[in-house]
């Protein structure tokens, strides 16, 4: 067995994160982040039982820019992903670092008691995790 320290998903997350209405548009949800580190904004639930969604900025330059279409008229729950697979505070980085490369992800929210309460991705788990 090693003496390995575990480091868990809460100890690299972004606290910081933005949240907007699925019915803004894209160009009031650009105007609206101040997280841009995350690279992404969570989508807010429309009511109780809604789950969350997730707007990539990589999203918005392959579904709204590379398509030439207007950020004012196309609304973020047009291309924004929902469900999202979202990961535990207490997870071990190694895990989730496992679970992204399987589903291919880059990024998902930290799900606490059923609120978000970070956003982790690999370069966090890299950075933060690996160098001690």
């Amino acid at each position: 067995m090693t003496d390995r320290k575990i480091v868990r998903v809460k100890d690299v997350m972004k606290k910081d994160f933005d949240m907007v209405d699925g019915l803004v548009s894209v160009s009031e949800a650009l105007k609206m982040m101040k997280h841009v580190d995350t690279k992404c904004v969570i989508v807010n639930k429309r009511h109780e039982n809604d789950i969350y969604g997730m707007l990539l900025i990589s999203d918005i330059a392959k579904q709204v820019l590379a398509k030439d279409r207007a950020p004012d008229r196309v609304n973020v729950y047009e291309i924004m992903s929902k469900p999202v697979l979202t990961v535990e505070p207490e997870m071990d980085i190694r895990y989730c670092a496992r679970l992204f490369e399987r589903f291919g992800l880059s990024r998902a929210p930290v799900i606490n008691e059923g609120n978000i309460i970070g956003i982790v991705s690999l370069t966090d788990m890299v950075l933060r995790g690996m160098i001690q």
